[in-house]
């Protein structure tokens, strides 16, 4: 779905960028009331875990690959606006870096992928939310069905976007179907690598998952034959590990999974590549401003061991990833912390 330099016109992509900075404005202010001193780091973790699992393209159709977008999976884990910041870090790190999507299209894709994909997610989820029971199974499913959807409504995006600015003369109908049916299966890979994902982290530390607070089931106790809440616990109950450990092992499986398993990565075209060469979007494509990045198409450069190369970026990438997105959320949530304790705040 990363859209490349051409593709787009320049006043359209204009507008696009215009409303991705607003909307990370927005999000900005939203993340300093999602974040607290406990899902602060999570959150970059959620960064650096979405740049690695990006790398893992899977197969979907004859020739045609597809990968997960990840904004299903921020917005649950650390919220919405939290959600549109992880994700754009992600994109910036992607075209900065790694030459993959277009910087001219950044604007593009922060709105497709980021706001998009999480916007969406997050209404599907909360609404699911409002009429399954209450609890954690409910958490997984409801991610399961947001994260289906958001892909096929980011392929709606992409084709309006188009059809307000595409460079090329194809019929908007033929790009609606061909978008919309591919990334249809690319939304069940998607589906089932958020609930995963979201029903993993549940299962150890439900605290630290932004759906799912305030989902806790009160215990019942039955007095003189009626059904009654029991009293809270004095206690919170103890958690399954450690955020510090639960940071650690997810920085480590992001690292193996760039480092190691994105070598196995299906190597056919994602769903807009495939979509673009057959209907011919790509005629007017530009070559990236960042072609010649030492890190370009995922590869170090002057390393000629393909494996070797495509892990130590897939490595680095990660970790530029984690420590940007780390920084970003640090100042977010010191920000916060500012602001609480400013005398207007607190009615001095």
């Amino acid at each position: 779905m990363h859209v490349p330099d051409g593709f787009i016109d320049a006043p359209t992509s204009a507008v696009t960028g215009v409303v991705a900075a607003g909307a990370l404005a927005v999000s900005l202010r939203g993340a300093r009331r999602e974040l607290d001193e406990k899902t602060a780091p999570l959150a970059g973790l959620v960064a650096a875990f979405i740049f690695a699992v990006q790398m893992l393209n899977f197969p979907v159709a004859a020739g045609t690959s597809g990968h997960l977008l990840g904004g299903a999976l921020a917005a649950i884990l650390v919220g919405p606006c939290t959600g549109v910041l992880c994700v754009s870090v992600v994109l910036l790190m992607q075209g900065v870096l790694f030459a993959d999507g277009g910087l001219t299209a950044l604007g593009v894709n922060i709105t497709d992928m980021a706001i998009v994909t999480t916007v969406v997610s997050y209404a599907v989820f909360r609404g699911l939310l409002a009429v399954l029971p209450r609890g954690r199974r409910s958490v997984t499913v409801a991610s399961f069905v947001a994260a289906l959807v958001s892909v096929p409504a980011a392929a709606v995006a992409f084709t309006l976007i188009y059809a307000a600015g595409g460079t090329t003369d194809v019929p908007l109908g033929k790009v609606a179907t061909a978008m919309i049916g591919v990334h249809v299966l690319i939304g069940v890979g998607e589906a089932f690598i958020t609930a995963l994902t979201v029903g993993a982290v549940i299962a150890v530390r439900p605290d630290l998952v932004h759906g799912a607070r305030g989902l806790q089931q009160r215990l019942k106790l039955r007095v003189n034959g009626a059904l009654v809440d029991a009293p809270a616990p004095t206690a919170p109950v103890a958690a399954r590990t450690s955020r510090r450990t639960l940071w650690a092992t997810g920085l480590v499986t992001s690292l193996v999974l760039a480092g190691f398993v994105s070598f196995y990565a299906s190597a056919s075209p994602d769903g807009l590549e495939k979509v673009a060469h057959d209907k011919g979007i790509d005629k007017k494509e530009e070559k990236h401003a960042a072609s010649g990045s030492p890190l370009a198409d995922y590869g170090v450069k002057d390393v000629s061991d393909a494996r070797l190369s495509g892990g130590l970026a897939g490595v680095i990438g990660v970790g530029v990833t984690v420590v940007a997105g780390s920084a970003v959320f640090w100042a977010v949530r010191r920000r916060r912390g500012a602001d609480d304790a400013s005398p207007l705040s607190t009615g001095a």
